[in-house]
């Protein structure tokens, strides 16, 4: 499977997807959109997948919309963003929603609908020199990938307005601060640990994580009771999984347990 886009692998469990238009800024143009949903539905589908590493090449990690693309033709606009936006908004809930955990490593500037992007992974590794831009509301628009829904959540109702509002850009450790990213990683390590990360999830409970994931994203509409259940029930399908019974037998003798995903 190729793309024009990205570069895309799987091995060892991990699947490592790469930002690959680095000439261009990695934009999230037509084709990034396209591909990024490819991409996504490949990665849920696959049992083989039991982490996912986003990484990018060039100067940028992506600048964000492109605005080639926005700019060509103003009465085909609108088609153009519902065509685009469809492509990218399925990938985005499909690697949401699907069990392998998302990391990202950012080694330069996210703009836009990455740091969208950003904020939609499950663990964000960043380089000291990344940065973090709003970007929307400086060419007059609002923000799309799931910004309004995953920015609130990581950062806070306040933080999100003024970053999207005030079109802000943080820096690796303000975005740290903040809650944006997970931890902060020296460039030289940052591919190191970045894969480090992804392979140690790749070698654990894949339907605990999945069952944790889907917890995570639905807790803020449920109500207390409602959550209660869900968890309840989530319990129930893993303790009904190999990895469970394998994982709970190594503990209760005192050796390491070892997960396969099912």
């Amino acid at each position: 499977m190729s793309f024009s886009a990205f570069g895309f692998e799987i091995q060892d469990g991990v699947a490592h997807i790469t930002l690959n238009q680095p000439e261009r800024g990695n934009p999230l143009d037509e084709c990034f959109c396209a591909e990024f949903n490819a991409i996504a539905t490949a990665c849920a589908s696959d049992p083989a997948v039991r982490a996912v590493l986003i990484d990018a090449k060039g100067r940028f990690f992506s600048v964000g919309g492109d605005l080639q693309s926005l700019t060509r033709d103003r009465a085909d606009l609108a088609r153009f963003v519902l065509s685009a936006t469809a492509n990218l908004h399925m990938g985005v809930a499909r690697f949401a929603r699907m069990r392998a955990p998302v990391i990202m490593a950012v080694h330069a500037l996210a703009a836009g609908g990455a740091v969208a992007l950003a904020a939609a992974a499950d663990f964000v590794l960043a380089a000291p020199g990344a940065a973090f831009y709003a970007a929307f509301t400086g060419i007059g628009i609002c923000g799309d990938s799931g910004t309004s829904h995953y920015l609130p959540r990581r950062v806070g109702p306040r933080r999100a307005a003024e970053f999207l509002i005030l079109n802000e850009t943080w820096s690796a450790q303000t975005a740290r601060e903040a809650g944006l990213i997970t931890r902060v990683v020296e460039e030289d390590r940052l591919q190191i640990e970045a894969l480090a990360l992804a392979q140690k999830l790749a070698d654990g409970p894949t339907r605990a994580f999945g069952e944790i994931k889907a917890l995570l994203l639905d807790s803020p509409t449920r109500s207390l009771e409602a959550q209660l259940e869900q968890e309840a029930h989530a319990m129930v399908r893993c303790v009904q999984t190999e990895d469970a019974w394998n994982g709970m037998g190594a503990v209760k003798e005192k050796t390491k347990p070892a997960f396969e995903g099912r």
